[in-house]
């Protein structure tokens, strides 16, 4: 089938209006998992090397381009031409045109190396360590030396290094935090380091981004960044009933006391969690599993104190959390939290005050 001249200008025309949109979408600045932006030591690291590639690939394209729009239009045939002269190779032009990608990819080759020997292995001295375990949909954060456990909200330090340990518990995972650190894959059974050391201080996102099952698009996590202070005073509350302590591994001796007051309201939402089956899967102070570090779902001790809920999906309000406990697939489809029984609605509103006062 033949197409009309007007066909072709109008898909001419489309096409070259969503290029600049393309284009425009490009300009944008404010993309809050921007790999452009380097806000650390290691995404400095890999910027410059992406850098070095795009430079020597532009020169590649310009010479090869340049190349062959000569070639079109100096040596194009004539209806006139006589016969071209028979050739059968140039030995200094094979030279040349040898040597020049062979020097390129040298200059392409030499910082990929270096930058991936610098990057494969734990960082040494003052650091964080921090272990991370990637489950269907969510993110395990670990501070062994620190006594903390928390779920898809990690703090660290600014301007101080922190080396991730990190292994899966069911299927391959890829932590990724696009403004400090590249990609890097969690496998069951097996552990994969990686480093960083942040230089601003705020909020930020990270995602997984190894495709692991239907709710991988939603299984993100918040990185925040704060001063040293900060992040010690995080660490001292985040200290109180964690696993680690009750498991022996920290010394709990000099940790403020909780204030074990609590109304009726949490009273009645500490014992819809026990009888609504939440403790089954849920590490929580208080109960038969605040000391478990296993458990199958996020470490509930501090939720009230997390910015986000669902793996980085929704805010932490009570509105979002009354809807996650209503019935979690509506929210995240294929979750594996699954309830035992339907929550009564005084259930879900003594749950929410419960959970919201463990910060």
């Amino acid at each position: 089938m033949i197409k009309r001249p007007g066909s072709l200008r109008r898909l001419l025309v489309g096409l070259t209006a969503l290029s600049l949109l393309l284009l425009v979408a490009s300009c944008a600045h404010n993309y809050p998992q921007t790999t452009l932006l380097p806000r650390g030591d290691f995404g400095r690291m890999v910027d410059k090397l992406f850098r070095t590639t795009v430079f020597w690939a532009a020169i590649v394209f310009v010479l090869v381009e340049g190349a062959l729009l000569v070639a079109i239009f100096k040596f194009r045939g004539r209806p006139d031409d006589p016969e071209p002269r028979q050739v059968h190779g140039n030995t200094g032009l094979e030279v040349v045109w040898t040597m020049i990608p062979a020097f390129i990819l040298v200059m392409i080759a030499v910082p990929t190396i270096k930058t991936i020997f610098k990057t494969s292995s734990y960082a040494e001295g003052d650091v964080v360590n921090v272990e991370v375990i990637g489950h269907q949909w969510w993110w395990e954060f670990r501070y062994p030396d620190l006594g903390v456990v928390t779920a898809n909200e990690m703090h660290v330090p600014v301007n101080r290094t922190v080396n991730l340990r990190m292994t899966s518990a069911d299927v391959i995972h890829s932590f990724w935090v696009p403004q400090f650190a590249g990609k890097r894959d969690l496998f069951p059974k097996k552990h994969n380091p990686l480093w960083f050391k942040a230089e601003v201080t705020g909020t930020f996102t990270g995602q997984c981004a190894e495709f692991c099952g239907e709710q991988h698009g939603r299984m993100g996590f918040v990185l925040q960044v704060q001063p040293q202070e900060e992040f010690d005073a995080w660490a001292a509350s985040q200290r109180v009933g964690s696993p680690l302590v009750n498991a022996g591994r920290v010394d709990s001796t000099q940790m403020p006391a909780r204030d074990a007051a609590a109304d009726s309201l949490e009273k009645a939402g500490q014992a819809a969690f026990n009888a609504g089956g939440c403790i089954a899967c849920h590490a929580m102070t208080g109960t038969a599993l605040a000391g478990v570090l296993a458990a199958k779902g996020p470490n509930l001790t501090h939720v009230g104190s997390r910015s986000t809920i669902v793996g980085g999906m929704l805010q932490n309000t009570p509105e979002n959390l009354a809807r996650w406990l209503s019935n979690p697939d509506s929210v995240k489809s294929g979750v594996l939290m699954i309830l035992p029984r339907k929550l009564t609605s005084q259930e879900i509103t003594t749950l929410v005050a419960y959970l919201r006062s463990h910060r």
